[in-house]
């Protein structure tokens, strides 16, 4: 299994497209129309988990996520990992390759939302405060040191 760092440029970034768009996710559906309109720029990637081919999940680190009027950046979001590959800590993979490069490019924290309670704490993200969403949903914003 190795994780891919993605930009609008590569040559899975279709097949990238497709697979968030049909996966069973609902929000894989929102990561592929961010893909499309190339609403990623600078330094704003897309991380893909691939077994040999095949793509098995998925995550992204972006300059602000679901969370408005906050002043935290950079965000690893968009994390999801196929039913197939499911338990083998592979969301761990993605995150910690997202954190790798973060911290390439001088990020001293990253942050993520999430309403997932036990999740992230096991990789060593620290919850910071609870705020609500763009919908109105009441979240949990992480951090965590690179």
């Amino acid at each position: 299994m190795i994780v891919k760092k993605i930009s609008n440029d590569s040559e899975i970034w279709p097949l990238t497209i497709n697979y968030s768009e049909n996966c069973s996710w609902g929000a894989g559906h929102n990561l592929a129309k961010h893909m499309r309109n190339n609403d990623f720029s600078g330094w704003e990637r897309v991380f893909v988990a691939l077994d040999e081919s095949v793509i098995a999940g998925f995550c992204t680190l972006s300059k602000t996520d679901c969370i408005p009027d906050v002043f935290y950046t950079p965000y690893i979001s968009f994390v999801f990992v196929g039913e197939k590959y499911r338990g083998d800590r592979l969301s761990e993979l993605l995150i910690k390759t997202a954190i790798n490069y973060a911290k390439s490019i001088d990020f001293k924290k990253v942050y993520l939302v999430s309403n997932n309670k036990g999740l992230y704490e096991k990789y060593g993200f620290t919850k910071i405060e609870e705020k609500k969403d763009f919908q109105g949903n009441l979240e949990q914003i992480f951090s965590m040191e690179t």
